[in-house]
């Protein structure tokens, strides 16, 4: 099993290809978002170090979110191209199965709440099936055992712990691990994990809205 991963959901932009569990190429760039321009370059470099064709790939998985609006978008669209061009199915992960994949044992026995910063004085906040936003002051509340993983988990640890609720661990998962995004892929390839649609998931709905009535047609000017 040959899969392909892509990321570039939040400070990180990676790639990998991985062969039954064993990684033939990675490469990643950590900074800030929208990064995502870098992914095509990465694809062709890990392939041709790896000296895997596309068309000898047996799935490609591509992280779907929450995360940056543009990343998302970017990293599913090629991954789209890829799929379509090597014949292979598409395989969605979400940032918290892929930070959870990645956690020690000690971790991840306990409730896992994956923190995301929204860059809107919030965090996006993952807790098994559910996702929303909330901000920094009005975090749920936490008992029993907790470990907080995410770009935004030193910040909502310290809320918690603050409160003297519960038992709270803060992870080192901070970004996704590429290597950890085809794993869950293989997974879910498997049957292991219960199917996912491959479309960005976002938590907060789109800045950017069309108008009233949708898009219009701009006026032709009758030339002369």
């Amino acid at each position: 099993m040959i899969i392909l991963a892509l990321d570039a959901a939040l400070g990180r932009c990676s790639a990998c290809v991985v062969s039954d569990g064993v990684v033939l190429a990675r490469r990643q760039e950590d900074g800030g978002r929208g990064q995502a321009a870098r992914l095509a370059p990465m694809v062709a470099e890990i392939l041709a170090s790896a000296g895997i064709a596309a068309t000898a790939l047996t799935a490609v998985a591509v992280t779907v979110g929450p995360g940056s609006f543009t990343g998302l978008r970017a990293a599913i669209a090629l991954a789209q191209g890829i799929a379509a061009g090597a014949g292979c199915p598409l395989i969605g992960v979400t940032i918290a199965e892929a930070l959870i994949a990645a956690l020690p044992a000690t971790a991840a026995s306990r409730d896992v709440w994956v923190a995301i910063d929204s860059r809107r004085d919030r965090v996006f906040l993952l807790r098994g099936a559910e996702h929303a936003a909330y901000a920094l002051d009005a975090l749920p509340a936490a008992t029993g055992k907790i470990a907080v993983a995410g770009d935004a988990a030193i910040a909502v640890a310290c809320r918690l712990a603050a409160r003297a609720t519960g038992s709270i661990m803060l992870t080192d998962a901070r970004l996704p691990d590429i290597a950890m995004v085809a794993e869950v892929a293989a997974n879910r390839l498997a049957g292991q994990l219960p199917a996912l649609a491959v479309e960005p998931l976002y938590i907060d709905a789109a800045e950017a809205k069309l108008p009233a009535g949708g898009l219009r047609p701009a006026p032709v000017s009758e030339g002369r």
